[in-house]
């Protein structure tokens, strides 16, 4: 197990993309479990999608921080890519921890719209490193710097489950390259300026209130929509589904566990730098996954009970440059978080179900 040396309590914590999915359950946790502290957020609440589920999510940490008057609670509206917003988020608040969560997601959507991911993921990752490496002019300045990678980095990657030893140079999408990049960027600011930083590479998340351009989201929406559902590889694809507490809970363990600043034998800084896949490591058939959203969204009255599943089921050849099995390996992450996600598939998609029903049909 790595040694804690970052103290949440007490502290400053900065978090981009903070009405995103992961964002803002990680305010909210800190919020409960982080006691004092004051947490700062960063959003620009683009149209990505339905800005309404943003509004949500923030109307959630507000009332959690009602709740929790000993902690402080900040939101500033605004985008990464503005260097002024950025840097007058350090200067007023001087934050401890920053966790970069902000970023233009969506594979397919970076072929429609290139620029949104050169603008949040590049333009607006570099100037979070700037403000870091200015943090420490006449302050202690940022103690760890927590990013949000992607697995797409590995692409099309054949060898399972994926390793942060792997080779990761070959990006198939903008996405990926983006993510790749900030890796690339973090180790130089990591090199050049000291700065702890530790990069997550994120397998599939679920969960209440998730990003709706997600499979299982959509699922949801075209079922109940009657439409019909299409799976690759005629159902048989695995895939590291991970329950957003989980991810959450691996994320806040991380945060306190910097990589320690050493020098090299030339006398020089030794990259205080981390990377870990976070994600379940316990691939799930698509099949059983559909399977079982379906069986849920019926018990939670999403779906009629006499819903005829088989009928909205399209099973499909596997899709060229796709592969049958994509998952993780978080032997690192355990050893060194005692990180292990406990979420069982069903409880996570029955919450989810049940959200669902909540916000879309009102109870």
């Amino acid at each position: 197990m790595k040694e804690k040396n970052v103290t949440l309590q007490n502290q400053t914590i900065l978090i981009t993309g903070a009405a995103g999915f992961i964002g803002a359950n990680l305010a909210m946790e800190l919020l409960r479990a982080v006691s004092p502290a004051q947490i700062i957020g960063i959003d620009n609440l683009n149209d990505y999608y339905d800005v309404s589920l943003k509004e949500y999510r923030l109307k959630e940490i507000e009332k959690c921080a009602l709740s929790h008057a000993e902690s402080k609670w900040v939101f500033m509206h605004g985008s990464i890519a503005d260097k002024s917003l950025v840097g007058e988020a350090f200067r007023l608040y001087k934050p401890a921890v920053v966790v970069n969560l902000a970023a233009q997601a969506g594979v397919r959507y970076s072929i429609e719209n290139p620029d949104a991911y050169i603008e949040s993921n590049l333009i607006g990752f570099y100037n979070i490193l700037e403000a870091c490496r200015h943090s420490y002019d006449g302050g202690t300045g940022v103690e760890h710097l927590v990013y949000a990678s992607s697995s797409s980095v590995y692409g099309v990657n054949q060898k399972v489950p994926y390793s942060t030893e792997d080779q990761v140079d070959r990006p198939v999408s903008l996405y990926a390259a983006t993510k790749k990049s900030n890796e690339l960027l973090a180790h130089a600011y990591s090199k050049l300026y000291n700065i702890p930083s530790t990069g997550l590479r994120f397998f599939t998340v679920y969960g209440p209130a998730g990003r709706p351009d997600m499979a299982y989201f959509g699922f949801t929406d075209q079922l109940r929509a009657g439409g019909r559902i299409r799976m690759f590889n005629y159902g048989d694809c695995r895939r590291d589904f991970t329950y957003v507490d989980d991810i959450v809970e691996g994320i806040k363990r991380v945060m306190q566990a910097a990589p320690k600043k050493e020098d090299g034998a030339d006398g020089l800084p030794i990259p205080p730098y981390a990377i870990y896949n976070i994600g379940n490591s316990q691939p799930e058939s698509l099949l059983d996954f559909v399977d079982i959203l379906q069986q849920e969204l019926v018990r939670a009255n999403v779906l009629p009970k006499e819903f005829d599943f088989e009928a909205h089921k399209e099973l499909a050849p596997m899709q060229p440059g796709d592969v049958p099995v994509t998952y993780a390996d978080t032997s690192s992450l355990a050893e060194d978080f005692g990180f292990c996600p406990k979420t069982d598939l069903r409880d996570g998609l029955r919450r989810f179900a049940e959200w669902y029903k909540g916000f879309y049909m009102g109870g």
